[in-house]
């Protein structure tokens, strides 16, 4: 008998009418004769309804108690699951992360996972019940709930298929698949059929809101198949799992992109050995984390330093490097919050060379001025500006021909 972990995100299960929907899905996969394993995320919309009333009392909810609040989200909807399978005639039990021991380290709101008692869940499957779990949280050690933190349900379900020695971890959404870039921008977009988790880590990095980043890398860690499937419609999905060496890799498995990007450059800065930390370690102090870095030496013995960072830190950013600005005697500070980032992704990089001066050509040919590149050995990465996105997409899918499957291209 396979077993399987089901994961259900906020929007699969965002009516009592989704979640009979859901219970479906369950009894048709008990009839293949599947094991169950469910791991659900609160209602959509009720975690952003439990911080608004949080911070109607207190601007900063202290981090422990907003825990207990916001761990109450995924416990309606496990009960109003278990009741549709039992309205179903499907035994099904129903336990908070608390109950089942996923044990967390004490950073509230973004606890890790340090372990998971599966006493309990093996129990219940051998005896033939369906198990839902809540995602999203935990416990400490001393007893205190947490939270993992904005996409947590995929890491418990991953952390719980790992745990379990799962065949495969199911992640059930909204979209039927990973596309090879977003289809509202690029209508031509494909769904593809399998992914390595190298590419698919790359991917959600780098904007793809598919799968959570720290999912895929315990998936990755513990060799967790992967599959993101469609809540609404029937489909294969997409299989994420370790590239196989007889298989034959595509050139370009997809185009992510991201446009929460801003970019700051100190200008004329004196070039001598750790003027960078000079510059990056107030940023750095500050909370802000820094994506691409670009360096270019003068003729002057000066230096230009440009950086990008989160769109939503570009003002505090801008201000800090004003300060550092007048304190190194650098020229001038310069920056743009109307910048995107444009990224191909693929494990065929490793073995095709001219992917970069391809890439660089589509551009050319629409006129699309590069303003930063970065590159790693399945990656490529240029900023641009903004009002370029849609078309830089849509000229790069074309020109790596992604709207064909791997066979046809």
């Amino acid at each position: 008998m396979a077993l399987y972990v089901h994961k259900y995100g906020g929007t699969s299960v965002g009516s009592t009418e989704r979640i009979r929907h859901v219970a479906d899905n369950i009894v048709k996969a008990r009839e293949r004769g599947d094991s169950i394993v469910v791991v659900v995320s609160a209602m959509s919309g009720e975690t952003n309804r439990l911080i608004a009333l949080a911070q109607e009392i207190q601007a900063n909810p202290d981090p422990r108690e907003l825990d207990v609040l916001l761990a109450t989200g995924e416990q309606i909807t496990i009960a109003l699951l278990c009741m549709a399978l039992h309205e179903k005639g499907v035994p099904a039990c129903s336990y908070t992360g608390g109950q089942v021991k996923i044990l967390t380290d004490r950073s509230y709101n973004k606890a890790r996972i340090l372990n998971i008692d599966t006493n309990r869940i093996a129990n219940d499957l051998a005896r033939d019940k369906v198990v839902v779990v809540a995602g999203f949280q935990g416990i400490t050690e001393d007893g205190d709930i947490t939270t993992l933190g904005r996409g947590g349900s995929d890491t418990t379900a991953v952390a719980l298929a790992a745990a379990l020695k799962a065949d495969e971890c199911l992640i059930y959404t909204d979209v039927d698949g990973v596309y090879t870039t977003d289809p509202r921008v690029e209508p031509n977009a494909r769904r593809l059929d399998r992914i390595t988790f190298e590419e698919m880590l790359e991917m959600a990095s780098l904007g793809s809101k598919v799968l959570q980043i720290r999912s895929v890398e315990f998936a990755g860690k513990y060799n967790v198949p992967l599959r993101v499937l469609s809540s609404f419609t029937e489909g294969p999905g997409t299989l994420i799992s370790y590239e196989e060496e007889n298989v034959e890799k595509p050139l370009i498995s997809g185009i992510a992109f991201n446009r929460d990007e801003a970019k700051l450059t100190i200008l004329g800065v004196p070039d001598r050995p750790g003027i960078a930390y000079k510059i990056l370690g107030p940023i750095a102090d500050a909370n802000i984390e820094v994506d691409m870095i670009v360096q270019n030496i003068a003729q002057d013995g000066t230096t230009d330093f440009t950086f990008t960072v989160h769109r939503n830190d570009y003002r505090k950013a801008l201000e800090i490097l004003r300060s550092t600005c007048a304190e190194l005697g650098a020229r001038e500070v310069a920056g743009d919050d109307k910048i995107v980032k444009v990224s191909l992704v693929g494990v065929g990089m490793r073995s095709h060379a001219g992917i970069a001066s391809k890439m660089f050509e589509a551009l050319a040919r629409e006129g699309i001025n590069i303003q930063m590149i970065s590159t790693s050995e399945i990656k490529i990465s240029v900023v641009l500006n903004e009002k370029y996105l849609e078309l830089a997409v849509r000229s790069l899918h074309e020109a790596f021909n992604l709207d064909q499957s791997s066979e046809a291209a």
